[in-house]
This record gives C-alpha cells, structure tokens and sequence, in this order.
C-alpha cells in the first residue's frame, strides 16, 4: 500500500505538470495569435539591402471595418503630391533578380545599368509624410475586391511595379482567358484579389489603317466618340478602375466623329484640317468618361493618373534623344512647359468636368496628379539599357517608361494611400447617413 501511495503521488505530480504544461502552450499561441495579426500589417520592411528598420508613424483615426488601417487627419489635408524626393537608403524593396513580372525593357540591371541611385528615393510631400508602400494593408484593403489598369504600356509598367511590391506577401497566379500580354489577369488566392490590364492606348475606339506613315510610326484612325469595347465592357467587374493615356496622341492620326473625318494630327492631307494633339486628347478623355458614367452597375472608383512626362534631351525621341541624367531635379530646377503642358492642363481641366458629372450621378472619380513628382524625375528611364548592347534590335532609347526597381514604385505609396483616403470618406459617408436616419426616425 505505500509503494502504490508513492506511484499515486508521483503520478499526480507528473499530471499536474502535464497539465500545467498545457496550459502554458495553450497560452502563449493565444498570445502569439493575438500579436501576429496586430504587428504585420503595421510592419516596416527592410530593404533588401539592409537589415535595419523602424516603425511607421502612429496613426490617429482607424477607419471601421477595417481595424488594422488607419489614417493621420494630417494625411487627409495634406496635397501629397507636392514636394520634393529625399535619399532613401533602405530602397529598393525588391531587386530584378527576384520579380519575375519585370518587362525586359524595364530591367534596367539585368541589361547593364552601371549606376543604381536612381533606386534610393523617395516622395517626400511638403506638409506631411507619405508612408513607404506597405503590402499587408494595401493587400487587406482590397480583399475580396478587384482593380483594373487601364491605358498605355506606361500604365502595364505600373501594374507590374505594384506585382513586384506586392510579392513580398504574396504572388499572383495568371488568370488570363489570352495570351495577349496587353490583356493580363492576375489573382491574389489568398486575398481573393484581381488585378487586370487592359491596353489602350487612345482609350477610344482606334485601328491602324497605315503601319507607315509621315513618321514611320504609322498613322492612327482615332473614333474619338465611340468606346473601346475592349476595356468598356468589363467596367462593370471591377471596384477600382486606373485610367492614363497621353503620349500616343503625338503620332499621325485621323479623327473621327459620327463616323467621318473630322480632323487630324500631322497627317499632311490636304482640305483635312490640322489639330494639335490635344484636340483628339480632350475627346477622348471625355469619351471614356462618359463610358465609365453609362455603367450602371459600376459602383467603384474610378482614379486618372495624371501623364508622366517624357525626358528626352539632345533630340526628339526618334532623332538620338536619351536621359542620361543620374539624379532627380529639385523642384525649382524645372517646370512643365511644351506639350507636356498641354497634355497636363487638358487632361486637369477635363478630369473637373467630368469629376462634376460624376458627383451629381453618385460615382467616384479620383485623381491621382504624379505629373510634377516624375517631371522631377529624369534618372528613372531604361534609356538604353533595355536590352543587350550587341542586340539586333531596332529600339530607340527608351526616356518614356521607368526602370523596375525604380521612380516608378512610388505610385504604388500614392495609390495605397488613395485607398486610404476613399475608406476614411465611406466610412465618414455611413456616420452621416446614421446620423441622419437617427434623427429621421
């Protein structure tokens, strides 16, 4: 009987550390749970370059249903496009080597650019800070949700900046029902999140009757008020829409309006008259516009992001024009002038109207004005580095489009911080229409 109350003893002993045991790891996954989901989405991501980092600024409003983004009111206020690039060591947040959605005439390493600079800045804006893109909220934002570009190759070289920032969380498998590279769909699995490319480059209805032309660039028929189908169609399946277009409007093309010859850009046919590029630029922005308003079941958000200029210096684009510049200006280096101008003081102008149009019908239109901070950006283009220096290729140098990594990341800190916004303005909207119901019943 005492060697059995012995083993009982030790029996007991060894169940209560068992248990005790159990208890404690029962705890700290709790706890690890509990803190896990609080501090990733809040996390500042080193560099690839460095191993240090610190945490993002405190925020003042948590926007509701969305517990971990949150809003500085002094985000709200403050215009984030004006200001100046500031060095950046911890950039870039992802190299060459490790982003396969790299376009090859962006891969400006992979193709031999010596210097790397161009990577190690960021927007600074005059009345705030703008935060480094963060991939966890950006990616719990648009949950459940889908974002459409839509434009010029330079809106694809943004879609494939936002897969490279994006693919420290996660990346995209292709869901595309083509093999045209202009027409892209990728999925988020993870965040059930779809992202598209849609190229059109008028964003009207447009064809190519001569693939040679004054220029050698072809000549353009541009219906200026007819939708392009291609893109329209789909408005409907999207709850974020990026719009761009400009620099196509430079090349040879005839315009049309109900369905003759209204007009054209450098065409030299007599008894057609001859318009600047704006002509057929304003048109065609209100045509798209007026697509996106036809849709009535589009609820979303429609952003214009804004022209990036174009850096060529020593000659025009065709005429041995390069960038070869290896630092941003500062703002009070440059200003717009020239077609730039124009192109951004149509494109502002028509964007009001349209905005106006589409508050008195209940849709959202955004603008996203990076004009400025990339004028400031010279050093950011592949120029010659994209491709082999011994290739038999006919390219020019390339002072349109942006290396990846490169100047071009930062849109991706303008567009999450956009989204942003638009979950403070909802959220502030539901308040009021609460408020107003209250006092109604």
């Amino acid at each position: 009987m005492k060697q059995t109350g012995v083993h009982g003893k030790n029996y007991q002993n060894t169940t209560h550390l068992t248990t005790s045991k159990i208890l404690l790891l029962i705890t700290l996954t709790l706890i690890t749970l509990t803190v896990i989901p609080l501090y990733f989405p809040f996390h500042k991501f080193p560099s690839l370059s460095s191993t240090t980092h610190s945490s993002t600024s405190p925020a003042t409003t948590t926007l509701p249903h969305h517990p971990l983004i949150t809003v500085d009111d002094n985000h709200f206020k403050c215009d984030v496009f004006s200001g100046e690039w500031v060095p950046n060591p911890e950039a870039p947040y992802y190299h060459n080597t490790t982003c396969w959605a790299i376009h090859e005439h962006q891969n400006c390493q992979k193709y031999g650019r010596p210097d790397s600079d161009f990577m190690k800045w960021r927007w600074k804006p005059d009345e705030c800070d703008l935060p480094i893109f963060n991939p966890y909220q950006f990616l719990e934002i648009v949950r459940d949700k889908s974002l459409a570009f839509v434009g010029d190759s330079v809106g694809r070289n943004h879609m494939q900046s936002l897969i490279c920032m994006l693919s420290r969380v996660e990346y995209p498998i292709d869901i595309s029902t083509t093999k045209d590279d202009d027409f892209k769909r990728w999925y988020y699995v993870s965040y059930n999140f779809t992202m598209a490319t849609y190229w059109s480059p008028f964003l009207v209805k447009f064809d190519q009757p001569d693939t040679d032309g004054p220029t050698h660039t072809g000549v353009f028929s541009l219906y200026l008020d007819e939708f392009d189908k291609k893109w329209t169609n789909h408005i409907d399946e999207f709850n974020y829409l990026v719009i761009n277009g400009g620099h196509w409007f430079s090349r040879p093309s005839f315009y049309y309006e109900n369905h003759r010859v209204v007009g054209c850009k450098f065409c030299q046919q007599e008894n057609v008259t001859d318009y600047p590029m704006t002509f057929g630029y304003r048109r065609a922005l209100r045509t798209a516009y007026k697509a996106i308003m036809s849709r009535k079941k589009f609820k979303g958000v429609a952003f214009l992001r804004t022209f990036a200029p174009m850096h060529f210096e020593g000659g025009d684009w065709n005429g041995g024009g390069d960038c070869i510049r290896k630092k941003p200006f500062k703002s009070n280096e440059i200003r717009l002038e020239g077609s730039n101008l124009e192109l951004y003081l149509a494109q502002m102008e028509e964007f009001d109207k349209a905005q106006k149009k589409a508050n008195e019908n209940g849709l959202k239109f955004r603008l996203m004005d990076i004009t400025q901070p990339m004028l400031l950006r010279p050093d950011g283009h592949p120029s010659k580095y994209g491709h082999w220096p011994n290739e038999n290729v006919t390219l020019y140098n390339d002072c349109v489009h942006w290396c990846l990594p490169g100047p071009i990341d930062t849109w991706s800190d303008f567009l999450l911080h956009m989204l942003k916004m638009e979950g403070r303005i909802t959220a502030q909207e539901k308040l009021v229409n609460q408020r107003k119901r209250k006092i109604a019943s």
